[in-house]
């Protein structure tokens, strides 16, 4: 079954771009995408949450949204 989904023009465009040849599919693309959120490990199946929580903590390393070590420690008196 196929089925539209609403983008920006601004994010068609980057999605265009990361495309790998002109004639790859959005779907194929997003696919791709998808896959590098990993499903699980050796222990079994991570949960649709806990993988949102990979890639919201991923996107936190990018955007420099990040806490170091000392700085914990220090906050926490250790």
């Amino acid at each position: 079954m196929i089925t539209t989904i609403q983008v920006t023009s601004a994010t068609r465009e980057r999605l265009a771009a990361l495309k790998s040849t002109p004639r790859e599919t959005y779907d194929e693309l997003l696919n791709k995408l998808l896959a590098l959120i990993p499903r699980g490990d050796e222990e079994g199946e991570y949960t649709d949450a806990f993988r949102l929580g990979i890639l919201e903590a991923r996107l936190d390393l990018l955007a420099g949204r990040t806490t170091d070590h000392a700085q914990v420690k220090k906050r926490l008196g250790l």
